[in-house]
């Protein structure tokens, strides 16, 4: 019930600011990742530089990332897996990644690939 959010946006008018909104509204716990925007809050949320920073658990690391680098970000999950209790993995809509999600799977993780947990949960 506790998604990082890697890619977020103080945005509305972006995707990452309308899922993370979502999530909030249906009760989970989600921390924004964002360098740029690292210890101010979005939507009433502590925004974190990098998902080393987060505190405590975290279930789900959802990439709101240029594919080019969610392999990074996925590689950095896997590494925390253990310190952050991370399960999963979830490249948004349009991020494609196909050896990232290949060393998720390896590494014990859940790894969902250009989907969005938005419109998941909207159908559930």
């Amino acid at each position: 019930r506790t998604i990082a959010v890697v890619g977020a946006s103080d945005k509305p008018s972006r995707p990452s600011y309308g899922v993370m909104a979502f999530l909030i509204e249906r009760g989970y716990v989600v921390h924004p990742i964002n360098p740029k925007l690292a210890g101010h809050e979005i939507l009433g949320r502590m925004t974190y530089a990098d998902l080393a920073d987060v505190p405590g658990p975290v279930d789900m690391v959802e990439v709101f990332r240029r594919s080019e680098d969610a392999g990074a970000v996925v590689r950095q999950a896997i590494a925390l897996k253990d310190e952050l209790s991370i399960r999963a993995v979830w490249l948004q809509l349009g991020v494609i990644d196909g050896d990232a999600m290949d060393e998720a799977e390896a590494a014990g993780l859940v790894a969902v690939m250009d989907r969005c947990p938005a419109i998941e949960l909207s159908h559930a």
